[in-house]
């Protein structure tokens, strides 16, 4: 990894069973990216996170709009799911250690509390996020890092969601708007980065 490695963070985003399998959420585009994923975990290893979205017991006990949003969904509350979807996928279950796995109740990781704190006391500068959904959790975290400073690439062979034409959207229409502020790049360009083989660009 570049001598930079320690000011980078790898943020997957969501691979979780309650969107991998049978469920009103599932997201098929997942199986597609996972090998990237994975790939980009090893380049990154020691520097991955993985975010998980949690939902709650029932719909009563969300704040304010999320309570109206799980009443929509409320076959996905841990009363009527096993709770146990809400595990990430096996493949990154197996290498995820429990100190680099991080909570969410929210679309954005930065909902949760001192999380762009602890990147700055880590003296973290850039984030690059894999996982899905593009058009929701994956971009809602992205505006949120920009909006806390950080300078943030989108691995585009390494995000998916359940509707193409919004996943499209996103990379083709939204993301380059803002080109001083959120990079795309690829798995292979990244995973040359980290091994020293790339500069960092737009920095």
């Amino acid at each position: 990894m570049g001598s930079n490695a320690a000011n980078v963070r790898h943020i997957v985003i969501d691979m979780q069973r309650i969107f991998a399998e049978e469920t009103v959420w599932h997201t098929p585009i997942m199986a597609e990216i996972l090998p990237n994923i994975l790939e980009l975990c090893e380049a990154y290893a020691g520097v991955t996170l993985f975010a998980k979205f949690m939902v709650p017991a029932a719909p009563e006990q969300a704040p304010g709009s999320w309570e109206t949003y799980y009443r929509r969904w409320s076959m996905l509350t841990t009363e009527q799911m096993d709770p146990a979807m809400q595990d990430l996928i096996a493949p990154l279950a197996a290498i995820a250690p429990e100190s680099a796995v991080v909570e969410k109740t929210t679309y954005s990781i930065f909902g949760v509390a001192r999380f762009a704190d602890t990147l700055r006391h880590q003296a973290v500068d850039t984030i690059i996020f894999s996982g899905v959904e593009t058009d929701i959790c994956v971009l809602a975290s992205a505006f949120d890092a920009v909006d806390a400073g950080f300078h943030v690439i989108i691995a585009t062979d390494a995000v998916g969601s359940s509707s193409y034409q919004s996943h499209e959207a996103i990379l083709t229409h939204v993301l380059p708007r803002m080109p001083d502020q959120i990079e795309l790049a690829t798995t292979a360009s990244l995973i040359a980065r980290a091994r020293g083989g790339q500069p960092r660009a737009n920095l």
